[in-house]
């Protein structure tokens, strides 16, 4: 295979990479952002003598929460279950603190469980609920007690605020010991001599959950995320921060999303039809709006959600329902590399090392590529055969193109080489690579899961740590390293028709790859690590049975 398209193919191969993530992070079908507000009306209508007014709620953009003037007297109320221990406040009925106890904030022996709502007084917390302009997000919400019991692995927590007016709200969240799945029901109760509106509104602060760490932090997503009308969609900061921007349909879940967590509401029975942004990429406001219900004197509506805040696994998330598996977005490559973590999984349930299970997916997808490869390697090794009578050819018709390309051509053809088949196996392997790439960097399984020796995380970058930092570095990345050098031990195995300009270019390949790897996680460093062992392998293998023959 010619050396130029060698080049060109594994350059473009990286440039789509980086332009996808760069561009295209976590890209899928999107609703188109409207910014919507609408303004409060207020109508009249008589019966008999009687005159009746009903009170309509503003249905605001967005409502951001101001300060809350915070009542002393209320409480905060502890929830403990097997998965998370959660802290909710009488002040809007919030959610106050959500510690997972099985993912740490760090990979530090002494770390503390990863806290999932990172918002305070001053910004606001989540799960405030707020009826149009009839009940505001800040009422006092009593509670009956200061803690919760679990009773046959279920527990409740009742919580009841007189928002003026007659009109009463009780939310009523329901927990399971061995679920992060949580039940809310809100019940609006209208005790006033009136027919009241108002529209139910499920309200998140949002702040990111972990500052960013790796220089490809940057690359990957963090933001309002939804899935509506059958769509996935994630809108940036850049998209909201000059204003509010909603989206309207079927909302089947609503929320905030990082790399490895998420916190989403799920409206149940029409509990919402638009989900509204602003804020900034440090601190969102996001609402989960219903329809516009009138209630009766004397009726009540309920409006019932499940909220999930928990690690974006996909099988834990397929269990639960309600697509919320389609948070963990692959993009493009999803079509493979949801069956590529399956696959992860599979070998990781058998030899409990995400390591190894990477080494052994490895192998699998050579194997699977393995008579492809073989047919590309033996065609750079004719092509390598046939170079000096093409360098004759090209000297030879020099002055007459046409002449030399059929000559050429016509050598092909003689020697049964295809000049592409060399370049086939690469460009099948692009779309694995980078679906690999994506499962690797974004699958939680991985985060905090150690390998061997010194890497501990094969989320986080490779290095070996020698008592002090080094600059820019800190560690030595090992395996980086390693990875560098089987790639250039395979760029010397292969064969080349380069002249000696091309040749010198290939050289630095391998530093060029080096770098870019750096910061990557050492779960992917490794992939490519083993890959280029097994190709070296095959090139062996291939240069033996070539010596053998001739």
């Amino acid at each position: 295979m010619d050396t130029y398209r060698t080049i060109l193919a594994v350059v473009l191969s990286f440039a789509i990479l980086f332009g996808y993530q760069y561009f295209f992070v976590g890209f899928g079908p999107q609703e188109v952002p409207v910014e919507t507000t609408v303004e409060a009306t207020t109508s009249t209508g008589g019966t008999g003598s009687g005159t009746t007014q009903i009170v309509q709620a503003p249905v605001p953009a967005a409502a951001v929460p101001q300060p809350a003037v915070l009542n002393p007297d209320a409480k905060d109320i502890t929830v403990e279950t097997e998965l998370y221990t959660a802290v909710f406040t009488e002040n809007g009925g919030a959610l106050k603190n959500l510690v997972l106890r099985n993912h740490k904030e760090t990979n530090a022996k002494d770390s503390l469980g990863m806290e999932l709502v990172n918002s305070d007084d001053s910004t606001g917390y989540p799960l405030k609920f707020s009826w149009g302009s009839v009940a505001t997000q800040d009422l006092l919400y009593k509670s009956s007690g200061a803690d919760v019991t679990f009773v046959n692995g279920t527990a409740q927590l009742v919580m009841e605020a007189d928002a003026g007016g007659g009109l009463i709200i009780v939310r009523t969240y329901t927990f399971q010991q061995d679920s992060y799945l949580i039940d809310l029901d809100v019940s609006v109760q209208n005790m006033s001599g009136q027919p009241l509106q108002g529209n139910a509104q499920l309200h998140q602060v949002n702040t990111p959950f972990q500052k960013t760490g790796s220089p490809a932090d940057r690359f990957l997503f963090r933001g309002p995320a939804s899935y509506v009308n059958g769509e996935l969609s994630e809108v940036k900061a850049g998209d909201f921060e000059e204003g509010p921007v909603t989206i309207q349909g079927n909302v089947e879940w609503a929320g905030y999303g990082g790399n490895y967590f998420i916190r989403a509401m799920v409206p149940l029975d029409g509990a919402g039809n638009s989900y509204v942004m602003q804020g900034t990429e440090d601190l969102t406001y996001t609402t989960l709006s219903g329809n516009l219900d009138t209630l009766q004197s004397g009726t009540q509506k309920n409006y019932q959600y499940k909220i999930y805040y928990g690690p974006k696994k996909v099988k834990l998330l397929q269990e639960l329902g309600y697509n919320l598996e389609r948070s963990v977005n692959f993009g493009w490559f999803d079509i493979i590399a949801r069956p590529t973590l399956w696959l992860l999984n599979f070998f990781y349930g058998f030899v409990k090392n995400y390591g190894i299970a990477i080494i052994m997916v490895t192998m699998m997808f050579k194997a699977v590529f393995w008579p492809i490869t073989q047919k590309g390697m033996k065609s750079m090794k004719n092509m390598q055969k046939l170079q000096p009578k093409m360098v004759k050819l090209k000297e030879k018709y020099k002055d007459d193109p046409t002449r030399m390309n059929q000559e050429v051509m016509s050598l092909y053809k003689t020697y049964r080489v295809n000049p592409l088949g060399g370049c086939l196996p690469m460009v099948l392997q692009i779309p694995v690579f980078f679906a690999l790439y994506k499962v690797l960097l974004q699958s939680i399984e991985l985060r905090h899961a150690p390998f061997m020796l010194w890497i501990s995380d094969l989320s986080a970058p490779d290095r070996l740590w020698i008592g002090f930092d080094l600059p820019y570095l800190g560690g030595i990345p090992v395996l980086t390293l390693m990875m560098g050098a089987s790639m250039y031990f395979q760029q010397k195995l292969t064969p080349t028709t380069a002249d000696p300009a091309q040749a010198k270019i290939l050289q630095f390949l391998p530093i060029i790859f080096t770098f870019m790897f750096l910061n990557f996680a050492s779960g992917l460093v490794l992939y490519w690590f083993v890959n280029n062992l097994l190709s070296i392998l095959q090139q062996q293998l291939i240069n033996r049975d070539t010596a053998k023959a001739s």
